[in-house]
């Protein structure tokens, strides 16, 4: 697949990290919560961690790319 947008995400706090599991279909969160956050990534939506606190999203579709870093986004608050 040929990736055309392209989304990072750095994320900032102490402890604060993000990991995906090996087929790539959930993003775990750590963001200083009690429990892990787990999000199912859209199957349109490739996610990728560069570093435990950098997440890049890709895909062909812009709406859906943003829209899924939205949805991360909002996990902060």
């Amino acid at each position: 697949m040929e990736a055309k947008f392209f989304c990072f995400l750095e994320i900032i706090g102490v402890g604060y990290k993000a990991s995906i599991n090996a087929q790539g279909s959930i993003l775990y969160l750590k963001l200083g919560f009690s429990h892990e956050i787990r999000l199912q990534v859209t199957p349109s939506v490739h996610v990728f961690c560069l570093k435990p606190n950098l997440i890049c999203c890709t895909g062909m579709d812009h709406q859906k790319v943003t829209q899924f870093t939205a949805i991360v986004k909002s996990c902060q608050k």
